[in-house]
């Protein structure tokens, strides 16, 4: 029923200024309430929407870290890779280069460039073989089996990650100088930048003098020329 002070217009103070003037209603008996509940407005469902699409987007970069598998890449491909880089420290530490042979291919996983020198030799001293190889991962990250003797060359990779390998500071998110095996001359430079890895190897063939000795280079030397044109490699192939 209509209570009378409500027919007279006149309101208790606990009763919300806005909704004078406006008539009571009784309240619905229990099996009526389901009919007279009004509809939602549309600005109720826009609400609800955009709260929703404010928490899928707010949800987007924590999912994209979570699930993304493509690793970055800051490096461009190299066609030619001899023509990239010299080695012009390396060399001035061993021999002058006579012959250059560059190799690259590009596939869905993994685009590939290698470059092969080989120096100059004379009887009685040194030959070197060196090479580049530049790999850019664009679906798996090599960094689960960076280390591990993995690569385009598994043989002499896996031989190598036996042998004793140092952390080089500064360059990419992680470098190894490996140690090469007994049965190899040389040391080998393994970079890892994102989804990039760079190989750098150095081997010597030298002939046995009149003591049953073999010449070679000062390895030290050659492994801080190795950093050396390796940091210059990788910065003239970044993007």
């Amino acid at each position: 029923m209509i209570s009378e002070p409500e027919l007279e217009g006149e309101w208790g103070a606990d009763r919300p200024a806005g909704q004078a003037g406006r008539p009571a209603q009784a309240p619905p008996e229990e099996g009526d309430r389901a009919a007279v509940r009004r509809p939602r407005g549309p600005w109720a469902w826009a609400l609800a929407g955009a709260v929703l699409a404010s928490a899928g987007w707010a949800a987007v970069p924590e999912l994209r870290d979570r699930y993304a598998t493509t690793p970055r890449i800051a490096y461009r491909h190299a066609e030619n890779l001899c023509r990239e880089t010299g080695l012009d420290t390396l060399v001035k530490a061993t021999a002058p280069v006579m012959t250059r042979h560059p190799s690259h291919r590009e596939g869905p996983a993994v685009d590939w460039a290698h470059c092969e020198y080989f120096t100059e030799w004379e009887e009685g001293g040194t030959s070197y073989q060196m090479q580049v190889l530049v790999e850019l991962h664009k679906k798996a990250d090599p960094a689960v089996e960076f280390g591990q003797g993995s690569g385009l060359f598994p043989e002499a990779l896996s031989a190598a990650a036996a042998a004793e390998a140092a952390e080089v500071p500064g360059l990419g998110e992680r470098a190894l100088m490996v140690e090469a095996p007994a049965f190899i001359s040389g040391p080998r430079l393994r970079v890892l930048d994102g989804g990039a890895v760079f190989t750098l190897s150095v081997t010597w063939l030298g002939d046995v003098d009149k003591r049953g000795g073999t010449p070679g280079p000062d390895e030290d030397a050659v492994k801080a020329a190795m950093i050396e044109d390796m940091r210059a490699l990788m910065g003239g192939l970044r993007k």
